[in-house]
């Protein structure tokens, strides 16, 4: 696979070779999450926090963690408006996304990240995590929810076309 190339979930995770993890990826405007699939791309996981800075920077950070991780695709929050338009945050989320991309060798397919940020956050406060822990886990942890989710959804698509061909 090469960069570049904008997928749906179900497209990446189906052109992956087997063993590949995936790496989701909500870019804020101050931290970037990251979580990480298991080999079996069933399961995403907390992985880190970048800071947002200059591209350059991100994307060497991003391939980094992808080759040492074995990754094989990006899954990049995109943040929709609540009614499901493409604003200027998502345009500039896609953007981003194609210029990691590109700059990694990576495919990579956006998925919705409406109010993940916020869930997650109203969470921690409801399991009582401090404002401090909060900020320094919350973006990760976004990362996490919006990777799980998608590789829910296209794993429930996948089970309904065998379901169809068989």
């Amino acid at each position: 696979m090469t960069g570049f190339n904008r997928l749906s979930v179900p497209d990446l995770l189906g052109g992956m070779a087997a063993g590949l993890r995936v790496l989701g990826i909500d870019p804020g405007r101050k931290r970037i999450g990251l979580a990480l699939s298991d080999v079996g791309r069933s399961l995403a996981s907390p992985y880190g926090t970048l800071a947002r800075g200059r591209l350059a920077v991100n994307t060497a950070d991003i391939a980094a963690i992808a080759a040492r991780e074995g990754v094989g695709g990006l899954i990049i929050g995109w943040p929709l408006e609540e009614d499901g338009r493409m604003g200027p945050a998502a345009q500039a989320a896609r953007d981003w996304a194609r210029a990691i991309s590109g700059a990694t060798g990576l495919a990579f397919a956006l998925w919705d990240e409406t109010l993940t940020t916020a869930e997650t956050l109203a969470e921690l406060i409801d399991a009582d995590v401090s404002r401090q822990r909060r900020g320094e886990i919350v973006d990760k942890l976004a990362a996490a929810r919006l990777l799980q989710a998608a590789l829910d959804t296209a794993r429930r698509l996948g089970e309904g076309r065998a379901a169809i061909t068989s």
